[in-house]
């Protein structure tokens, strides 16, 4: 469900790829920790998240794209034993994103480059977000998939976002990032890296906070 913007609200993400659909935002502020879940375990530092498609996009050609475009397949049984996606987007930088449904609010979009499955997002309670080598990818609860390039920023510091909102971002740890996302009213939510990027669907704009303290959104 989506958040009605500007109002605070709260959730917890695990140590995972995981991304909140919609804030719904109550009256405390959300919490979301964790990001993605990639074919190594390793993370990398500056943003640059383990191993992913290559973002090959020219820097002209940056333009935000919303992935709107789905391919059903012929996949049939339910769950993470289906042999067949439910269907494939491409992303902004020429690779795709072979999505599933493998449960009630729970998504998982395998990033495939040249054929081979370079990262994996998921979403089991929370959004999903991922910074593949400068292309940024969201996945929401509902199954909404997004990617962009740039309009990224390396915290710490405090930045404009898209939506009219802002973030304050703060490195508290190896690998470990806090992103608040302020609106009109004040701080509405909060994102947390712990070694593994991080995202969010702020009443439809995307956000993306790496386990290098960059941050991107896209409307």
């Amino acid at each position: 469900m989506n958040l009605q913007k500007r109002t605070p609200r709260q959730a917890t993400a695990e140590a995972r790829p995981v991304r909140r659909a919609g804030l719904a935002l109550a009256a405390a502020s959300l919490l979301v920790v964790g990001g993605t879940a990639c074919e190594s375990d390793g993370a990398t530092p500056a943003g640059d998240a383990a191993p992913a498609a290559s973002a090959s996009t020219e820097a002209g050609d940056q333009a935000a794209s919303h992935s709107d475009t789905a391919s059903p397949t012929s996949g049939e049984g339910d769950g993470p034993g289906k042999s067949s996606p439910d269907r494939t987007e491409k992303l902004v930088d020429g690779s795709e994103a072979r999505i599933t449904e493998v449960g009630e609010q729970h998504y998982v979009a395998e990033i495939v480059s040249k054929g081979a499955v370079v990262a994996t997002l998921e979403t089991d309670g929370h959004d999903a977000g991922l910074n593949a080598n400068g292309m940024f990818v969201a996945l929401t609860l509902g199954g909404d998939l997004a990617s962009w390039m740039g309009n990224d920023h390396q915290g710490p510091g405090t930045f404009a976002l898209e939506g009219g909102w802002k973030a304050k971002v703060t490195k508290v740890g190896e690998l470990r990032y806090r992103a608040q996302i302020i609106g009109h009213d004040g701080v509405a939510g909060t994102l947390e890296t712990d070694g593994h990027d991080t995202g969010l669907d702020a009443n439809g704009v995307y956000i993306v906070l790496s386990n290098g303290g960059v941050i991107s959104s896209h409307k």
